[in-house]
């Protein structure tokens, strides 16, 4: 039954990404103050907000019915995100781009894309050392 739930809604959010990507295709993505670019951006947002209330379901409830231990675990987990994601947001610097004419910025914008530029060096970072200790791990294990 699950499976199924998860198969339909995967093809309802493919089948809502092409309809907003010929929309944006048809109508032009520079045409109409941008409004095919906005609508893209709440598909996007829909399709996220879809996908965490999927996974919020899935390791809460299903889980969480099936081995009530396995949520003291989740917490941990979550406590630990939480704890990354504050450590990343205390070493941004939030300064200013250099060479930037534009409008100004506010301190918590600043603040809050050094922060997410942290967060994607970190997990790119992370992403290479599990790539290198994956290929070490299995060719040690032949």
């Amino acid at each position: 039954m699950y499976a199924k739930v998860i198969k339909w809604i995967s093809w309802a959010l493919f089948i809502l990404g092409v309809v907003a990507s010929f929309y944006g295709f048809i109508v032009g993505f520079d045409s109409n103050n941008d409004a095919p670019v906005d609508n893209m951006l709440y598909c996007a947002y829909a399709m996220v907000a879809i996908a965490l209330v999927a996974v919020v379901l899935g390791a809460v409830v299903i889980t969480g019915i099936n081995n009530p231990k396995s949520l003291l675990k989740l917490g941990l987990y979550l406590v630990g995100a939480a704890a990354i994601i504050a450590g990343a947001y205390f070493l941004a610097p939030g300064t200013p781009a250099v060479g930037y004419l534009g409008e100004p910025v506010s301190d918590a914008t600043l603040k809050f894309t050094d922060t997410l530029l942290n967060l994607t060096y970190l997990s790119c970072g992370l992403s290479i050392v599990s790539i290198i200790v994956g290929a070490i791990v299995s060719a040690t294990r032949k």
